[in-house]
């Protein structure tokens, strides 16, 4: 049984939802999004609430799947009225970025200039150091900025590197300390 999976999900003013046999469509201001549907999962529209129910609770995976497929509309429908971001630090001497159109470019302390190209629907800014990624889809706002954050992690010992802003790095001590003993 899930517990969220009851709640109806409101849809905000501007917000469109359509059911076909094998997805569910969704329109507002930040752009369009698709969801595969589940053939075990129920998807029901009235009164600009939208209700989600296993049609079988008696089958193995239906109350799994139920939570997920409520969390996965939910996301669609806030990606598609208000949109997710993601933000990035850059620390390090010399390292920056800068967006070139749909292409990130940044300086992150190799031999070579890196270059990011971001996919549709994704935006990308740049000020102070700090990238912020914008879209409507959570997953792949949250994708791209692993990948980001993949070209140079943060090292340990001064801090170095790509980190997400609200990310804490355990800094640890380097030779000084052990000679210190």
């Amino acid at each position: 049984m899930s517990r969220l999976g009851k709640l109806p999900i409101k849809l905000p003013a501007g917000v469109s939802m359509t059911i076909a046999a094998k997805e569910y469509a969704f329109k507002g201001p930040k752009g369009e999004l698709r969801l595969a549907a589940n053939p075990l999962i129920g998807v029901k529209i009235e009164n600009n609430e939208i209700s989600v129910a296993p049609y079988d609770r008696e089958v193995k995976n239906a109350s799994a799947l139920w939570g997920l497929m409520w969390s996965l509309i939910r996301n669609s429908v806030e990606g598609v009225s208000v949109g997710f971001t993601k933000k990035l630090e850059i620390n390090g001497v010399g390292y920056r970025a800068a967006v070139a159109g749909q292409q990130l470019n940044m300086s992150l302390g190799f031999s070579h200039p890196i270059e990011f190209k971001l996919p549709s629907g994704i935006t990308a800014s740049v000020a102070a150091n700090v990238i912020t990624l914008a879209g409507a889809d959570k997953a792949l706002v949250g994708e791209i900025a692993a990948q980001i954050r993949k070209i140079r992690q943060p090292e340990p010992y001064k801090g170095k590197g790509v980190k997400y802003a609200d990310e804490i790095i355990r800094r640890k001590a380097g030779k000084a300390a052990a000679k210190a003993k």
